[in-house]
């Protein structure tokens, strides 16, 4: 697929996902040698508008000289198509899946990732999931999370955060002052002014940007900084008010080898208003350095584990015949719904199944409809689901989430779905609910694990 040169509007195209029409386009270098670069920025968004303010123009402009660039509008926003479900976002891994069929639709294969402000969280969630594809990564004024947590003292505390969705819903293509934190160096500019407040009604309409902040405000992936494998640049603004420095200090602390560029100045506009020669100078000095392909052994993973709950007695009660006539009935429906909801098997196991998924709500999803069917034919089943760095050897696989996955379900002993706490910050806007189940030791996990039960009727 060709690119646009600079200083022409790239053409919109779209592909076609099971969320929705995602829109895209392709610009900058096209020659054989330019490398693949995947501009991914906050749910704000409209790939027709942007061009028409000048400074984003000179930026994608000096992002497109990098190499052969892609960027898009998610499921939502701009000129994509609208979210399935009325008044929320998708989760994470949704968002994930549709990154890719962009990347494949623009033929794509391996890439340099530019995460940009609320668009690292689906950066580093890729870089994750995907480690083979992404070649290197760049994050500018990036987050692993927003709210503040007891082991997350540098986030937003809960009535700033309160005031802030106030004010973002408040703001909303009318007086733009959101652009007074992020982009303080034209909140005086009313040429500017007017054209991001247009720009605002054109990426969100006003009924949705009221779950926005919200939902990235209930989005934590620090569970995926330690599975990132891909060599990553950090990038702050040391005067930022929102997207603040110490938050990029965070992510260089908790991804391997992650370098750490704290620059001058406040704005973190995601097209950057102001000076955005110092940041674009860094990525492209640091994407120039990077070329060799990731090992894929290690990657994050949702693990799925299931069994047939007091599976001893019940064989012992039916007897071999009619008990191995169950077992295949229980295999034949896990294997259904493991390709109905794109999970992995692994292996079965007997009495139960070892499965992973790219994203925790596929998994869920496929837990809630696999115990279902087995209720039907006699089981009962539980289901135990963690999120996290798996390796993968000889059609096998190992590490710790698999052990936590294991000790998960051993929880859930009467039946039904079990997920870890990772699995539920997750999937945010999933429209799953859950119930908090306790406070567990996990037999050989140091740590305290608190667990939840997922509503089987609600979801």
């Amino acid at each position: 697929m060709s690119s646009t040169p600079s200083g022409i509007r790239p053409e919109t195209r779209y592909v076609d996902t099971p969320h929705g029409n995602i829109a895209y386009q392709v610009f900058g270098r096209a020659d054989a040698e330019a490398r693949n670069i995947v501009f991914i920025t906050s749910a704000l968004t409209n790939l027709d508008a942007i061009w028409d303010e000048p400074s984003a123009a000179r930026f994608l402009d000096r992002l497109g000289t990098m190499g052969r660039v892609v960027h898009f509008d998610m499921i939502g926003s701009g000129v994509s198509d609208p979210i399935p479900v009325r008044s929320t976002w998708l989760p994470i891994e949704s968002n994930v899946a549709d990154i890719r069929a962009v990347l494949d639709a623009a033929d794509m294969p391996q890439v340099h990732v530019y995460g940009d402000v609320e668009g690292g969280f689906f950066a580093m969630m890729l870089a994750a999931l995907d480690p083979g594809r992404v070649v290197s990564m760049a994050l500018v004024n990036c987050m692993a999370r927003v709210l503040r947590a007891p082991d997350f003292p540098i986030g937003v505390p809960p009535d700033a955060a309160e005031t802030l969705s106030a004010m973002y819903k408040a703001q909303h293509g009318t007086t733009g002052a959101l652009i007074e934190l992020t982009a303080p160096s034209v909140a005086d500019d009313p040429r500017f002014r007017t054209w991001f407040t247009r720009y605002q009604r054109l990426c969100v309409p006003l009924g949705l940007v009221g779950r926005t902040f919200d939902w990235f405000a209930e989005t934590d992936v620090r569970a995926a900084l330690p599975t990132i494998q891909a060599p990553t640049l950090v990038v702050t603004r040391r005067d930022a008010r929102y997207h603040r420095a110490s938050h990029g200090a965070y992510l260089a602390d908790h991804i391997a080898g992650a370098q750490l560029i704290e620059l001058e100045g406040s704005d973190t506009l995601p097209f950057h208003a102001g000076d955005f020669g110092p940041v674009l100078d860094a990525v492209e000095e640091f994407f120039t350095g990077r070329t060799e392909p990731i090992a894929t052994k290690r990657m994050l993973a949702t693990v799925f584990l299931s069994d047939i709950v007091g599976s001893t007695a019940r064989a012992s009660e039916m007897g071999d015949e009619r008990w191995l006539d169950l077992l295949a009935d229980h295999d034949r429906i896990v294997r259904s719904q493991l390709d109905r909801f794109g999970g992995s098997e692994v292996k079965m196991t007997g009495d139960g199944c070892l499965a992973v998924f790219d994203g925790p709500a596929q998994a869920i999803q496929c837990a809630i409809a696999t115990l279902s069917l087995l209720t039907d034919v006699g089981v009962v089943a539980r289901a135990g689901i963690h999120t996290g760095e798996i390796e993968v050897r000889d059609g096998d696989i190992g590490g710790v989430a698999v052990h936590i996955a294991s000790r998960v379900m051993d929880e859930a002993q009467l039946g039904g779905v079990l997920v870890s706490s990772t699995v539920k910050d997750l999937v945010v806007g999933s429209g799953i609910s859950f119930a908090e189940s306790g406070v567990y030791s996990l037999k050989g996990i140091p740590g305290e694990w608190k667990l939840y039960g997922v509503d089987l009727g609600g979801a």
